[in-house]
């Protein structure tokens, strides 16, 4: 299967979703974001750190027009939306979220400069951070470059839990590769975070875009499109539960 790399042009951005479009009209005393509670985690503030899966702007190349997660049809069927309007739901708070592509951090993840983009997450003060990389990280094939991708992100998820400690959740990738995913779940348990296992969805043809719909693009049609989108948003709301139950034991 021809892959697309997943983009990275697309900065950070500040999503404050409004309750009505996320719950169909919720009440407007909805209680604040500080206060959303799901089981024992706090869930007012979300942060989602991924590529283009989470977040992709306007690309005449591939012929993508859209930003929001590549291949969802519309903006509230991408997994962040999904997730999001579900968390809104089970809390009766729209979280306030920050999604940022870190494409650019996959593809350089040995020189890559942090630092700038570190200040701004901890600035955010996230209740819960969601990672969603590894489909653009090249196969790692030697020690040293395993070793290298392991450190760098071990440096940006203990950075994050060591202000505030936020709940961690680890997505594996779309695109499933034992090595890569092997170490997003080490350097997850390193931080106390939790591992979300979604290798099982590309064996599902109906999960990718090409499925639903025709793109002149491969890459683009190789991504999960709106019901792919929809079981990886499951798969971490139901990660969430299940920790939720964990911590009330």
């Amino acid at each position: 299967m021809e892959k697309m790399k997943l983009a990275g042009s697309v900065a950070g951005a500040f999503c404050l979703l409004a309750a009505a479009a996320l719950a169909g009209g919720a009440d407007k005393t909805e209680a604040r974001p500080e206060e959303a509670i799901v089981g024992n985690v706090k869930t007012g503030r979300i942060l989602f750190l991924g590529n283009s899966i989470t977040l992709h702007g306007p690309s005449a190349e591939v012929g993508w027009s859209n930003n929001w997660g590549m291949a969802a049809s519309a903006l509230e069927k991408d997994y962040v939306h999904l997730l999001t309007r579900s968390v809104a739901t089970l809390t009766g708070t729209t979280p306030v979220t920050m999604v940022e592509n870190l494409a650019d951090f996959e593809r350089q993840y040995g020189t890559y400069d942090l630092g700038p983009k570190l200040k701004t997450f901890i600035a955010f003060k996230a209740d819960l951070v969601i990672l969603a990389i590894g489909e653009n990280v090249e196969s790692l094939t030697t020690d040293a470059s395993k070793a290298a991708f392991k450190a760098s992100v071990l440096k940006l998820l203990r950075a994050l839990k060591d202000v505030g400690n936020p709940t961690i959740l680890v997505r594996s990738s779309f695109w499933p590769d034992p090595v890569k995913d092997g170490i997003l779940k080490q350097v997850c348990a390193e931080v106390g975070g939790v591992f979300v296992d979604i290798s099982a969805l590309s064996k599902d043809e109906s999960h990718y875009a090409r499925s639903e719909r025709d793109y002149a693009h491969s890459g683009v049609a190789a991504h999960p499109g709106d019901k792919g989108m929809q079981a990886i948003a499951d798969a971490l709301l139901a990660a969430l539960k299940t920790l939720q139950l964990k911590k009330v034991e």
